[in-house]
């Protein structure tokens, strides 16, 4: 939990959007941050005071002058105290105060004195967007190293159309991880398959596994909040996909396996976390089979393997596999890590297939082995990435 004690002065300006700064800090909280909200006061024509310090547990500041415990500048305060600054939404106006050194209230005075890292999540009309100032605002201010979230595109509360609508919350929260993790796999280009395969037995009809693409979905979102540069190639799956990161979707096992052989080259880090089919009917059929027969017979060939293809041509990448088994788990993962040429393999058990949890034992070359105790996702990736920073760093 990257957010957990971390202190976030949670800034709030006058957007319709500012509602979703609710939910926000219901989210910040639930994650263990300690949230101090600073509103200005255009803000307070859109949501109260009261709403977001009741959700924050902590009073909400707006005025410059007021006084902290101590006779300490609340802005002062605020500024030093902070590991992360997040402004949500953000205006073109607070925008251009920040690029162009004005403190004229309390938030921009924060953000003025501050040396913790700034988040602002963009909310405005499309038009203002696209304005060349704000433009060279948002630019201006990315170059002194502030971080952006958004805005996105689609309809906005004033009739239009277009880009400037306040990110989801998710990727706000997203944005806030990435803000304040350490990027230890800066440089790196990641490449992470995730999410079932389907393989068709007719137009309507295929063979499938329930994995729900979470574990890899995970990995990728780590490995790009920990700096690197990373592409996603996903079987189906329901889940949302995460922002900055390269997404290719696929279907079979076939379509798998040329997308990650495209990327292949290119990538310094290869996680295989996809639960790829190793067989697939040998005949698909053109139309939906009728049920006539009492039984039916399907004829299986084997589909190609990825893991092993990359294993044989490995230059300079480093090679981590997923091992699901049933029985004699560490000794077949062994078994995989040595017969595909990899770096590291992750053993787990089909028991976390479609759930938020998984259990995986950790095993590299040098028969090093971590045993993990169920964990979240998330929480596992960035175990799974500890052990491949350590490795690659000798």
């Amino acid at each position: 939990m990257i957010l957990k004690d971390k202190k976030i002065a949670l800034g709030v300006t006058g957007a319709i959007s500012a509602y979703k700064s609710l939910e926000l800090t219901r989210l910040l909280i639930k994650q263990e941050a300690v949230v101090w909200p600073v509103m200005t006061r255009s803000a307070k024509e859109f949501i109260t005071p009261l709403s977001l310090s009741t959700l924050a547990r902590n009073p909400v500041s707006t005025e410059l002058f007021e006084l902290a415990e101590g006779s300490r500048i609340s802005h002062i305060d605020l500024a030093q105290s902070a590991d992360l600054v997040l402004v949500a939404p953000a205006t073109a106006n607070i925008i251009g105060k920040v690029a162009n050194g004005i403190a004229d209230d309390l938030l921009s005075t924060v953000i003025s004195a501050t040396t913790a890292p700034v988040l602002l999540a963009p909310s405005m009309n499309c038009r203002m967007w696209e304005n060349p100032i704000v433009a060279e605002n948002v630019e201006r201010l990315k170059r002194h190293g502030y971080f952006f979230v958004g805005p996105d595109e689609g309809d906005l509360a004033c009739g239009y159309e277009g880009r400037g609508r306040l990110s989801s919350v998710s990727d706000i929260m997203d944005a806030a991880e990435y803000a304040l993790s350490d990027k230890d796999l800066k440089g790196e280009k990641v490449l992470v398959s995730a999410g079932p395969t389907r393989e068709a037995i007719d137009p309507v009809r295929y063979i499938s596994n329930a994995s729900s693409g979470r574990m890899g979905y995970a990995l990728a979102k780590a490995a790009r909040r920990r700096g690197a540069e990373v592409v996603l190639i996903s079987g189906p799956s329901s889940l949302p996909r995460p922002s900055d990161i390269t997404f290719v979707p696929v279907v079979s096992a076939e379509e798998m396996y040329d997308a990650c052989i495209r990327y292949y080259p290119q990538s310094t880090l290869v996680i295989m976390a996809a639960a790829v089919a190793d067989y697939r009917p040998k005949k698909t059929y053109p139309t939906k089979m009728k049920k006539e027969a009492t039984s039916l017979t399907l004829e299986m060939e084997r589909t190609a393997d990825v893991l092993k293809y990359m294993g044989n041509k490995k230059k300079d990448q480093f090679l981590v596999g997923f091992a699901l088994e049933t029985e004699n788990l560490e000794e077949n993962a062994k078994k995989k890590l040595g017969e595909k040429n990899l770096d590291l393999v992750i053993a787990n058990s089909p028991v976390g297939l479609d759930s938020t949890l998984n259990q995986v034992t950790i095993i590299n070359k040098d028969n090093d082995i971590e045993v993990l105790p169920p964990l979240p996702k998330d929480e596992v990736a960035d175990r799974i990435l500890d052990n491949v920073v350590k490795l690659k760093r000798g």
